[in-house]
């Protein structure tokens, strides 16, 4: 056992207020605000909430998106003794009303022109968060305080993907949300004083509470759109424009900007911290990050922690010399490697990590049977608890490996995702006997989800994927949808997972419109023949349609990204995704690629 605790220490706001009031807090776009101005704007919400009756243990929907209204919101939130509930705002309606009804919300926040004051949303009274904030008075000359808490006050409340077909969320609590800052500056991965941090993560994931914490020491936050997340060249580009100083990322996101990060490197700038959590990293991307910090372009570290725990639990400096692997435990938490009788393993052996401490959350919010089923006593007794949580690992000279599940959660591209959850979503559908999802590292050319369905009546995979998307989020929706007659078994019965089909790719063609003949359809002239070629790479496909659509080819995110490195490669074009998502026909993309050549040909 490894034990490494730390006092929580001051209160977030308390810290907050110490800040110098003309330091710059949050940049979101062109859009600025100071300490001061953050700190006025949040009491004024405070104040504002707390005429509404909201206080400690009341719980405010933030139903915004990445900007400055969603910090605005939530430090006020928490300025009223309040916790904050994210709500993504593109989440489908059926699975946001389940967030706020399992939740409990008393309010929900929505930006200006989305929700009229006290209109409820899903039964719950709303307001837009202008109405909160009138610009003028001074709620701290009106006599106004930050309300004042106990460390054991809940301080925000974030939905995980449950096992069961229900998401649970997390209740983690003001003092641990604090330690985890304590955490991050005793391990030396918060240090810059006054960084320029980016808030990369979508609010509904932990890991933005990093970022927010990090605001509550001092630092400013840059906000990065959803347009700049998904194309390397455009982060790359915000990481020298907006001179960050720290870029949280999951494994996935950081492969393909690490090409960009070595040629825009400036010594004089010093390197960039790399904090890199969410999924495992392979020994390849391992290497190559470990490349670029003996270089001194980036200074990485390897984060990993549940939300159950305040996001980071167990961190590694990512270096040459070492294999993959997750490092040693933060401050604030202790841990034990156990066997299935709780009995401690031997250093080298696979054991279930059970993390314990100040940092181990509450517990799930309003579900006191499966609380008391992964928050167990901890073996140190005291009356404290532990946190199972069903990673097997093992210590190897002081350090963590990560090994993988005991059960079925998986993680995509940076989410969590209990498969069972997605299960019972399409085994919902009438047509549906029997479903199961199941993850496969590598589906045409990248990892994805494929959902394996027995049926009571005909039924078309794409309307079972419509179903799916109708109340899941994007990210947890299946890539492809598979019909089987029976599912294959073991010689004892259950599920042969192993022998379930991998889908083929989708055939090109089936994308086509109706009235699209054959010959209508051959890409034509060098730009379409060289972007079938590359897409026929990305996507794994035999032959490619000038009037086929990239995505209903089975791209995402990743291909994409893929996509336009091979046309940057083959045609030396910086192509930026979301052009691709803006023409996802091959045609109407190959024009807009001759659009950008013959301007360079002028020189435009």
């Amino acid at each position: 056992m490894i034990d490494n605790t730390v006092s929580a220490g001051l209160d977030l706001l308390d810290r907050l207020a110490e800040v110098p009031a003309d330091r710059c807090a949050v940049v979101s776009g062109g859009r600025t605000l100071t300490f001061g101005e953050l700190r006025a704007e949040a009491a004024r919400i405070a104040a504002a909430l707390a005429e509404r009756g909201v206080g400690p243990e009341h719980v405010v929907a933030l139903h915004l998106p990445r900007g400055v209204d969603l910090v605005v919101g939530l430090v006020g939130t928490l300025t009223a003794g309040a916790a904050y509930l994210p709500v993504d705002p593109s989440l489908p309606a059926d699975r946001r009303r389940y967030l706020l009804e399992a939740a409990g919300a008393d309010l929900v926040v929505g930006p200006p022109g989305v929700v009229g004051s006290d209109d409820p949303i899903d039964g719950v009274p709303s307001v837009a968060i202008d109405a909160l904030r009138p610009v003028c008075g001074d709620p701290f000359a009106d006599g106004f305080r930050p309300v004042q808490v106990h460390p054991d006050t809940l301080a925000y409340v974030i939905f995980t993907s449950g096992s069961t077909g229900r998401p649970k969320g997390v209740e983690i609590s003001r003092g641990a949300a604090t330690g985890l800052l304590v955490a991050l500056e005793h391990a030396g991965i918060a240090t810059t004083d006054a960084g320029r941090v980016s808030w990369n993560a979508s609010p509904s994931f932990d890991a933005s509470v990093q970022q927010w914490v990090r605001l509550c020491r001092g630092d400013t936050v840059v906000m990065v759109d959803e347009a700049t997340r998904a194309d390397p060249a455009l982060l790359a580009a915000l990481i020298d424009e907006s001179g960050l100083t720290d870029l949280d990322l999951t494994p996935s996101h950081a492969e393909p900007l690490l090409e960009h990060l070595a040629e825009r490197h400036d010594p004089r700038r010093g390197p960039l911290a790399m904090l890199v959590g969410g999924e495992a990293i392979g020994p390849d991307l391992w290497r190559r990050i470990a490349e670029l910090t003996e270089a001194g372009v980036v200074r990485a570290v390897n984060l990993y922690g549940p939300t159950e725990c305040t996001v980071d639990a167990v961190a590694a400096p990512i270096t040459a010399g070492t294999g993959p692997h997750i490092g040693a435990v933060l401050p604030g938490l202790h841990l034990h490697l156990l066997d299935e009788w709780l009995r401690p393993v031997p250093p080298g052996e696979v054991g279930e990590l059970y993390l314990a401490g100040p940092r181990v959350g509450r517990g799930y919010r309003r579900r006191p049977g499966l609380t008391a089923e992964r928050f167990v006593a901890d073996l140190d007794g005291a009356g404290s608890r532990m946190y199972r949580t069903g990673d097997l690992c093992r210590l190897v000279d002081g350090r963590l490996e990560y090994l993988g599940r005991r059960d079925g959660q998986v993680k995509l591209r940076g989410h969590r995702l209990e498969l069972g959850e997605i299960d019972e979503v399409i085994a919902r559908h009438p047509a549906v006997a029997e479903a199961v999802v199941v993850l496969h590292e590598d589906l045409w050319g990248a990892p994805g989800l494929v959902a394996y369905v027995r049926t009571r009546e005909p039924v078309e995979p794409a309307a079972l994927r419509v179903h799916a998307e109708g109340q899941l989020p994007a990210y947890m929706v299946p890539s492809a949808v598979v019909v089987l007659d029976r599912f294959p078994t073991t010689t004892n019965g259950k599920l042969d997972r192993g022998a379930l089909p991998v889908p083929a790719a989708p055939v090109p063609g089936d994308a086509t419109p109706a009235d699209v003949t054959p010959a209508d359809d051959e890409p034509a002239g060098p730009v379409e023949r060289l972007i079938a070629d590359i897409w026929a790479t990305v996507l794994r496909a035999a032959r490619i349609g000038a009037d086929d659509n990239f995505f209903k080819l089975g791209g995402h995110s990743l291909l994409a990204i893929k996509l336009v490195a091979g046309v940057r490669k083959e045609l030396g074009v910086r192509l930026p995704v979301k052009t691709v998502y803006a023409n996802p026909r091959l045609r109407d993309l190959a024009r807009e690629i001759e659009s950008l050549l013959d301007a360079e040909r002028v020189g435009v």
